[in-house]
């Protein structure tokens, strides 16, 4: 069994090689990273026209990509002046996808665009791309539609484009964020242990933590709009994507007190650890057991939570079934038992982006 390892300043017998193969360069050069075109999207818009690549189909069968650059397999390629390729015509009674690639042809020692001919079908499937080290390594610019009976051909983006690297800080990971092209995915890994580690983007719409690893958060919830607050109040909470909290929240009380709606107030609500984005009505679930059937209600009460439209609000509402008549459909839960423990979790959408 050989052993072979490339490019060292000299061959030598421990199979150790200097220089290296086309083949042997795909090797390493396509884990370098994947195929794509070299160009970064940090603008807010752009127009078609203006990327790398763009086509625009010109006597009918003929198709114009406009220059650009692109990792191929393995390889670099630069096309500097628009170069026309031509699609097959379609004479079935079928339509066919074609697709227009960079092809990284080792054996012929080069880079090139071409068509890809698909099989016309009621239902046509665009051909795959191939992939085979030391042959042939495609990668799919475009789609190109190829009615039945040479209709016009027309062709759609599947263009995938470089962005920039992740990176890492040990704090001040929000502060340097703004340091980062747009695209950028980056790292806290709060070094120093005073917080959580977590995952964020800044995009078009701005810096927005995009998931938290490790442990949850924990939070303390407070009841609102109530006399008093119960003895025992816990909450934990993590980012879970964009925008979006998973949380639950537990309140609990060992005396006998119970606890009141204050002032004017018809129902009891809780903090949340995030303020929800007001831009529609958010529901959650909870369950509210009161084992000394206190208070005049059931011992197992099924909560609904409200999120209120209308502004970003950091509450949430509690409702209950009405006790007495299931008619009446829901109530406002107007008092908390002694000796009893509310639960509630779920996922709701936060207001990072201030859209209320």
């Amino acid at each position: 069994m050989a052993e072979t390892s490339y490019p060292f300043s000299a061959a030598n017998g421990s199979g150790g090689t200097a220089m290296v193969s086309q083949t042997q360069w795909q090797k390493m050069g396509h884990l370098w990273g994947g195929d794509r075109v070299d160009f970064r999207l940090t603008a807010t818009t752009y127009a078609s026209t203006t990327l790398p690549f763009a086509v625009r189909v010109v006597n009918a069968r003929d198709i114009e990509v406009k220059p650009g650059r692109a990792w191929v397999g393995g390889f670099f390629y630069e096309l500097d002046a628009a170069k026309t390729v031509t699609v097959d015509p379609n004479l079935t009674d079928k339509a066919r996808i074609d697709t227009v690639v960079l092809r990284a042809d080792v054996p012929k020692g080069s880079v090139n665009l071409a068509v890809v001919k698909g099989q016309p079908s009621a239902s046509p499937i665009a051909p795959q791309p191939q992939r085979n080290l030391g042959q042939q390594w495609e990668m799919v610019l475009y789609e190109v539609s190829v009615p039945a009976n040479n209709g016009a051909i027309s062709a759609a983006s599947r263009l995938a484009f470089d962005m920039p690297p992740s990176v890492s800080s040990p704090w001040n990971t929000r502060d340097s964020a703004s340091y980062l092209e747009r695209g950028s995915f980056l790292y806290d890994m709060d070094v120093n242990g005073g917080d959580t580690q977590y995952e964020a983007f800044v995009g078009r719409d701005g810096y927005v933590i995009t998931r938290h690893f490790g442990k949850s958060r924990t939070y303390t919830p407070s009841l609102v709009q109530s006399t008093s607050q119960p003895g025992s109040r816990s909450g934990r909470w993590r980012w879970i994507a964009p925008n979006m909290v998973w949380f639950t929240a537990t309140f609990s009380t060992t005396t006998t007190s119970e606890i009141k709606t204050s002032g004017n107030n018809w129902q009891l609500g809780f903090t949340l650890p995030t303020p929800a984005n007001g831009g529609s009505a958010q529901i959650l679930s909870g369950v509210l057991q009161n084992p000394d059937v206190r208070s005049n209600l059931p011992n197992f009460i099924d909560i609904k939570t409200v999120l209120p439209q209308g502004n970003s609000s950091s509450n949430a509402y509690l409702y209950f079934p009405n006790s007495s008549n299931l008619k009446q459909g829901l109530d406002g839960l107007r008092v908390f038992p002694g000796k009893s423990k509310l639960m509630v979790s779920g996922v709701y959408e936060t207001d990072v982006f201030s859209e209320h």
